[in-house]
């Protein structure tokens, strides 16, 4: 039930939080200010939401530390975040009551999961006589806005992306924080521990010495990105020995800062005679629109392929190359620097993502549900529309996805993408003064080198789990096996 906003009522206005964890262009509480009425902020944990999709370790080492960064903002405006735990729909139309509000307001998301509990908190507060009204903050556009020339979704980006990027960029609210009126009368509120949001093991004191998570953070993080990566992005974001990319995506994944922001800001810093659009690292927030579109219109996608035929392909089981695959000892460099990389920061150059997801759904035959799973659990920015199409990308089974003939080479792939080994000895330091010619083919290096340098295949650094081109030849007998239903 959406309302009107009103400026003549006392009552606070409950804002719902979600993925949506900042204070800057939030649009629920510009929305709040302009109605002149007080805000009690809220976030509900639900550790049932979404399934087998329910945010993952690393996800909820990062929501952890962004709500208490969230939590330590709203205070120093007098406020309180309100932390509860249980279903959004029966917790909402309570606190509502206690605290005499009568709306409120909230960001949408737009998995199935998601969709479905807003749909059952809007059922349940219009029970309860109170009003609500939701707000697009984590999307630059709706995924239903845009459709093909015959009135469906679209599957293909460049067509997508043409139609999209003329009217897509959008300036972000803008308001003082300070003036934010928040409730000084809090509610009862559960602690952030009690959330257990954290692991019960110490391997997220990794993570703490990689990222800085607040909405502070995120925009120190923006404004590296304007000054030091846009201008290069096309030509640098393939090496991932260079810092060359954003590291945006977690902020973007929890809200921290909103692709609002982001254009904003990347667009005001283009040189003078360039032209909206065209900009390759806004290109990339636009396939993040794409995946958001695909996810909405084709719910089923984080577990079915889009293309029907590959329901069928024959992915094997094979639980040891599988764990060889998800600790990075594989024996291709290229992808065990990636997969540690993972590991150990939460996070992995774009790039090398390519690279591993094709060596597990091609070489490996694994099916791309295996690791988008592993990924869901162990990425910091875990995000269920972009992982989803990342991965069906990389099996062939979704939209605009590479044709699952086109088979990585890993080793030809680190050759040309990090020709010295910068980034494969910084993960694998066994390697580390390996001379480069070897690097990424250990296995070919005459045995006096390999002992020279310390390498020791099969004993401190693996043999090559299988042949480059077995597994070649093997993920093309599979693949022409599926026939077009």
């Amino acid at each position: 039930m959406i309302s009107e906003i009103s400026s003549n009522s006392a009552s606070p206005i409950i804002v719902w939080f979600r993925k949506d964890l900042r204070l800057r262009d939030h649009p629920c509480l510009h929305a709040a200010m302009l109605a002149g009425q007080k805000i009690i902020p809220v976030f509900i944990w639900d550790s049932e939401e979404g399934g087998q999709w329910s945010p993952g370790a690393s996800s909820r080492w990062w929501l952890h530390h962004a709500l208490q960064s969230l939590a330590k903002e709203i205070k120093s405006l007098g406020g309180q975040l309100i932390l509860k735990k249980g279903k959004a729909a029966e917790i909402l139309p309570l606190l509502a009551q206690e605290s005499y509000a009568d709306k409120v307001f909230y960001s949408r998301t737009y998995d199935p999961y998601s969709i479905a509990t807003q749909e059952s908190v809007e059922e349940a507060l219009d029970d309860a006589r109170v009003e609500t009204e939701s707000f697009n903050s984590s999307l630059l556009q709706e995924p239903w806005e845009m459709k093909n020339g015959t009135g469906k979704p679209f599957q293909v980006f460049t067509p997508y992306w043409r139609k999209s990027r003329p009217v897509i960029y959008r300036e972000p609210a803008v308001y003082e924080i300070s003036k934010l009126p928040f409730t000084p009368h809090p509610l009862p509120s559960d602690s952030l521990e009690s959330l257990a949001l954290l692991p019960d093991y110490s391997w997220q004191q990794k993570l703490e010495s990689h990222w800085s998570v607040s909405e502070d953070a995120a925009h120190q993080q923006l404004e590296r990105t304007v000054h030091e990566v846009t201008h290069s992005y096309a030509t640098r974001r393939n090496y991932p020995a260079v810092d060359g990319t954003s590291r945006l995506s977690p902020y973007l994944a929890w809200g921290l800062i909103s692709p609002r922001q982001i254009c904003h800001s990347v667009l005001q810093a283009e040189t003078e005679g360039s032209h909206r659009g065209e900009n390759k690292f806004l290109v990339e927030i636009g396939w993040r629109e794409f995946s958001y579109h695909l996810l909405y219109h084709f719910p089923s996608i984080p577990d079915q392929p889009l293309r029907a035929k590959y329901a069928s392909f024959p992915w094997i089981e094979d639980k040891i190359n599988l764990k060889r695959w998800q600790f990075g000892n594989t024996g291709y460099p290229m992808v065990d620097a990636g997969m540690r990389q993972l590991y150990e920061s939460g996070w992995m150059h774009n790039r090398v993502r390519m690279i591993v997801a094709s060596f597990l759904v091609k070489h490996l035959l694994l099916s791309w549900n295996d690791g988008a799973r592993w990924f869901w659990d162990t990425l910091v920015d875990a995000d269920l529309a972009s992982n989803t199409q990342g991965w069906q990308w990389a099996a062939g089974c979704g939209a605009d996805a590479a044709p699952y003939f086109r088979i990585f080479n890993p080793i030809t792939q680190g050759e040309k993408f990090d020709g010295r080994g910068e980034y494969a000895k910084r993960w694998i330091p066994q390697l580390e003064s390996l001379p480069s010619k070897w690097i990424f083919r250990p296995w070919e290096a005459p045995a006096e080198i390999l002992k020279t340098h310390g390498v020791d295949l099969g004993g401190n650094y693996p043999e090559p789990c299988i042949d480059h081109s077995e597994g070649r030849t093997r993920a093309l007998a599979a693949l022409a096996t599926l026939k077009t239903p």
